[in-house]
Parts: C-alpha cells; sequence; structure tokens
C-alpha cells in the first residue's frame, strides 16, 4: 500500500466546483454536478451507476470495495441547495470564492463541504490502494432540500439492493464544536427527530361582525395560540439524551457541572434551560416534542365573524414518539376545542445504537485533543429517515473543527454561508481516518 495523504489543495478544489453548480432546489438541476462527481471517480478507478427518477434529478451510487469482513458501511450526502433569493452576499453565493480564511458559497455547510469531504477521502483511499474491512459505499443525492422524493426516499423505495447489509451511515448533520463554560463540546449525532404535521380545526357561532362576538373561533384562536406560546409539552429524557447532558457534566466546571446535571432533573429542567444561553431552544428542542403553528386561515368578508378556523401545525417528535401521541400532549393542554388530525408523520424507533459512538468519538479526540465527544439528537430532519426505514442507522458525521464564536445554525441556508478553509480540512482528515478505522 502507498502512503496515504490527505491532499488537502486538491479537496478544496473538489469544493469549489461543487459550489459552482447551481443545485438549486427547486427545481434542483443535480444534474450537471453529479456528471462532474462521476468524471471524478471513474478517473480513479470506482465503478459508479446514476440513478434517475426524472431526468435532471440524479443520484450517484459508488463503493471503495473491502475485505466482506464486516458489514458495509455507507457514506452519503446530497448536493441540492435552498434559494438564495432576496439574500444580501459579500460575495456572488457560486462564486466559491476564499477569502479570509474562508470558501464562500451556498451549500458550503448544506452540505455541500461534507460530500467534498467524502470524495476526497474516496479518492485518496483509493490512490493508495487501501482496502477497508468492509465495502465502502457512498451516494451522491438529489432533492434532500424539498423532502427526498427524487433522492434517498427514491433510491430506498425502488433500489433497496444497492444497500444490502448495511447497518450504519455517516451523513449530516454532526461532527461540530459547540462552546459551554470554555469546554468545547463535539456534536455527534445518533438520532433525530420527526417531522409531524398537522391540521387542526376550530369551530363555533359565525355572525353579522357589528355584533360583540364573545368566545367565537377568534377567541379561542387566541387563547390557544397563548396557551402554547406560553406552555412546553411534556419534558422525556432519552437515553441518548441523558448520556450527553452526563458527559457534559462530567467534563465541566461549575456552575455548567449543576446545570447540564440539572437538565435531567424534570424537577429543575425549566430553571436550567433558562442558563443555557444561546443553546436554550437546542437542549429544550431534545427533551420535548414541539409544536409551532405555521397556517392560519378564516374568514372570506369583512363584515362576517367566521364560524371555523383551520391550522396547520408543525410538530417535531423524539425518537420513539407517534403522531397520536403528540396529539394527546396538545390537547391536554389546549382542550377540545381544537380538533387535531395528522396529516403527516413518519415514525422513528426510540432504540439507539451507539454502537458506533465510540469510534468516531476516538477519531474527533485524536485529531483534537481538546474536543469532548457528545450524542446528540437533532432536531430537524434529514435523508438518514429514509434509510432508517432499511434498518440503517445514520451517524451525523460532518467533522468540521470550527472557531469559538462561529455559529453554525445561523449561517446555513443563509446568506453568506461559508466555511473556515482549515475546517474543512479537517473534515477530510477526520472523514478518510473513519473509513479506515472502520471495523463494522
Amino acid at each position: 500500500m502507498k502512503n496515504i495523504n490527505y491532499n488537502f489543495e486538491e479537496g478544496t478544489e473538489i469544493l469549489k466546483r461543487l459550489i459552482q453548480f447551481e443545485t438549486i432546489n427547486p427545481p434542483g438541476n443535480e444534474h450537471d454536478c453529479i456528471y462532474y462527481i462521476n468524471s471524478l471517480l471513474k478517473k480513479e478507478g470506482f465503478e459508479t451507476q446514476i440513478i434517475e427518477k426524472s431526468n435532471k434529478r440524479l443520484n450517484l451510487i459508488t463503493k471503495l470495495k473491502g475485505k466482506k469482513k464486516t458489514p458495509p458501511l455507507l457514506l452519503y450526502g446530497h448536493i441540492d441547495v435552498v434559494p438564495v433569493k432576496n439574500q444580501n452576499w459579500k460575495f456572488p453565493p457560486f462564486s466559491a470564492t476564499e477569502s479570509d480564511g474562508y470558501l464562500w458559497g451556498r451549500g458550503t455547510l448544506d452540505m455541500k463541504a461534507g460530500v467534498a469531504m467524502m470524495i476526497t477521502a474516496l479518492i485518496n483511499l483509493k490512490r493508495s490502494g487501501f482496502v477497508p474491512a468492509g465495502d465502502i459505499i457512498f451516494a451522491a443525492l438529489s432533492d434532500e432540500e424539498a423532502g427526498g422524493t427524487y433522492g434517498a426516499e427514491f433510491l430506498v423505495n425502488e433500489h433497496p439492493h444497492l444497500f444490502k447489509d448495511v447497518k450504519f451511515a455517516l451523513g449530516e448533520f454532526g461532527g461540530f464544536p459547540i462552546y459551554i463554560g470554555g469546554k468545547k463540546f463535539y456534536a455527534i449525532q445518533v438520532a433525530e427527530k420527526q417531522v409531524c404535521w398537522l391540521q387542526g380545526t376550530l369551530n363555533g357561532q359565525g355572525s353579522h361582525a357589528s355584533f360583540p362576538m364573545r368566545n367565537g373561533v377568534m377567541g379561542k384562536l387566541g387563547r390557544i395560540l397563548t396557551i402554547l406560546n406560553e406552555n412546553r409539552l411534556p419534558y422525556h429524557l432519552l437515553t441518548s439524551v441523558e448520556k450527553m447532558f452526563q458527559i457534559m457534566s462530567d467534563h465541566s466546571d461549575m456552575p455548567f457541572k449543576k446545570y447540564f446535571k440539572e437538565l435531567t432533573n424534570p424537577d429543575k429542567v425549566v430553571e436550567a434551560l433558562e442558563k443555557m444561553g444561546q443553546y436554550k431552544k437546542l437542549f429544550e428542542a431534545v427533551l420535548h416534542n414541539t409544536v409551532n403553528t405555521t397556517v392560519i386561515r378564516s374568514g372570506e368578508k369583512i363584515n362576517i365573524v367566521p364560524s371555523k378556523v383551520s391550522l396547520k401545525m408543525d410538530a417535531r417528535l423524539l425518537p420513539g414518539f407517534t403522531d397520536t401521541d403528540v396529539i394527546n400532549e396538545i390537547q391536554k393542554l389546549t382542550g377540545k376545542d381544537l380538533h387535531l388530525k395528522s396529516a403527516s408523520y413518519a415514525s422513528s424507533k426510540s432504540n439507539i445504537d451507539l454502537g458506533l459512538f465510540e469510534n468516531l468519538s476516538k477519531i474527533i479526540t485524536d485529531l483534537d485533543p481538546e474536543g469532548i465527544p457528545i450524542p446528540l439528537v437533532l432536531s430537524a430532519t434529514t435523508d438518514a429517515r429514509h434509510f432508517a426505514k432499511l434498518g440503517i442507522q445514520t451517524y451525523g458525521f460532518i467533522p468540521m473543527n470550527l472557531p469559538e464564536g462561529f455559529d453554525l445554525i445561523k449561517h446555513i441556508h443563509a446568506a453568506d454561508e461559508r466555511i473556515p478553509i482549515d475546517a474543512y480540512h479537517f473534515g477530510i482528515t477526520a472523514m478518510q481516518n473513519a473509513i479506515m478505522q472502520y471495523d463494522g
């Protein structure tokens, strides 16, 4: 086997080129970007498959063949990005400009950097002659930003044989540091919440608007929105979340040692959350199912008091919870005036396999001894929910050694999305090491 290197400059050029493809979704237009990736991989001797549900909505599959001693490991990422319309950018969003130690452009964080890390790592290892313990399957996917209909969902439903025997996968969204109390915690995603869209209805007496109306549908609506604004849904402590706070407490100094411990105590959690500063929402979301009312429709004419209000609500469910669970939690707060039904819902299992967590943690700490890896339950959803249908557990592992003060969440989907070039090079190294050290 040749010496293995990391080819940071080449990896940076690959990322730049990925950014320059305007794969805004909708409509996606991933075609040219996929064929660019295909050309890179075929040049290095990879056998590739390009699979499409619709013209220009392509997906690519390849593998670094292994010794078959362990089950395959899946690496996957999406190449579509969100729109840039009405955003004020310092540099053109698809120029891939290097400036001030950053690479700027749409998709640098979500998630072309992750895809480029995977591609660069696979090319480096292929050139070196490295043969992993098991096959490493790589999938470049379309359409994640619009639900995966042409990407992960399509492949899972129509081509499940491509992922035969896969147990674990690496994808978005994790591997980045969170700085709290002078400590550097690397969040490795081990699970994610699931979307549950609800339709709600309020009914009441309609009338001419010249007469006073008390306790009509608008009054009921105001009361319900106020209740949901001022109250949380019930507290739930998952085993993986408890482990996260335990690790954070064990590695923290006072008073954060105490605060993290209190987050695992239902009697003290409210007070503890208030001390979490910018991370309050992150921690609140992993301890509760959540719901936000996002669409309200009522009334046809200004001089008629309506007799009906329709609501659309976006709920996010912790692993193991169902649409029935969250409907019951909401109605316990709001009462029976609000009639709810599930419009779209994806289930997820409650048992989270932490089998790869220690391996991935060691990769981080070997590269950054100050890093303290923690398991994260993501409050948003990714393509992981589709692969979960095949029994595949995704670890969010797109490693980036981000500097303190760089707000990852703030920059994703926003103007001036960018990645520190050093953090991207860190990710190439960590991704390559993850492949080399994978043992099933």
